[in-house]
């Protein structure tokens, strides 16, 4: 509970966490379980705060999929969390690329190309990036 009190944990998170702590997996399991039943752990909930979360961060949807699958969960909870955010990639890139190198386009291939490296680094996927650095609406 003292986990949870602080921000949401994915299930996996969460019993990692307990047994990386001492806990038998059994017991963490147990005690999930019963967290789950009482409406203290959701993973759809964690989803909903992680992408809002890495929205605000400035992250892309490639980035933040990445993420959540590396904390254990399944593609299809990632993608719903996605789409519910209603988040308009091309206008978060563009946020994003004006945020850090202004609105101006890039003066060479080599300066387009570090634009392009760091959107992608972000987790924006190409389209995105494209439409960022051409300064194009979508």
């Amino acid at each position: 509970m003292d986990y949870l009190a602080r921000r949401e944990h994915g299930r996996v998170e969460l019993a990692n966490k307990l047994t990386k702590f001492g806990f038998d997996p059994h017991i963490a399991d147990d005690a999930i379980e019963r967290l789950i039943a009482d409406g203290l752990q959701s993973d759809e909930r964690f989803v909903e705060a992680f992408v809002r979360s890495r929205i605000n961060q400035g992250k892309g949807p490639a980035r933040i999929r990445a993420d959540l699958k590396h904390r254990g969960l399944p593609g299809s909870l990632i993608d719903n969390g996605l789409l519910g955010a209603e988040q308009n990639w091309y206008d978060l890139a563009r946020e994003v690329h004006a945020r850090k190198f202004g609105h101006n386009r890039p003066r060479d291939f080599k300066e387009k190309a570090r634009q392009m490296r760091f959107l992608q680094s972000r987790g924006f996927e190409q389209d995105h990036i494209q439409a960022a650095v051409s300064g194009e609406d979508d």
